[in-house]
């Protein structure tokens, strides 16, 4: 009898969160935590630029229009194979709020720029308060640990 190969099981989720103070000084904090966690778990440099300038975006959000204060606000990221989900949650109902922003604006593109680099966003209420914006972004998989 021949053994079977596992070629085709599907990888473990790797799952990180982390809470942040909801100041300007802890979104290059999320980066920094976040490329950390990425390159351990083996992606490129490129997926995890892309990850990053998401987590960025969403962390900024949090900071300039979710901020309560006394409250923090969440980062979470689940990896498995070529799928990575960044969830952002902050102490704030209002839901994001996509803008238009002019040529000449130096704000106003985030969320955009996360919808380009995402397969799918939203966001959903969080209990007991706030809310959750999420990103799916599709990467390549991860380096395998024979590989390196």
């Amino acid at each position: 009898m021949l053994p079977m190969t596992t070629h085709n099981q599907p990888t473990t989720a790797q799952l990180w969160r982390m809470q942040f103070t909801s100041t300007p000084k802890c979104v290059p904090l999320v980066r920094k935590q976040v490329g950390k966690q990425l390159v351990g778990w083996g992606y490129s440099t490129d997926d995890t630029d892309r990850v990053l300038l998401v987590c960025s975006e969403l962390a900024t959000n949090a900071v300039q229009h979710g901020h309560s204060p006394g409250h923090l606000f969440e980062v979470f990221v689940s990896a498995r194979g070529s799928h990575c989900l960044i969830e952002v949650s902050d102490a704030s109902r209002r839901p994001p709020q996509p803008v238009e922003a002019a040529v000449s604006d130096e704000h106003g593109r985030g969320l955009l720029l996360v919808a380009t680099l995402a397969e799918e966003t939203g966001h959903r209420a969080r209990s007991p308060i706030g809310k959750t914006v999420w990103a799916r972004l599709l990467l390549n998989p991860p380096k395998e640990e024979s590989d390196t």
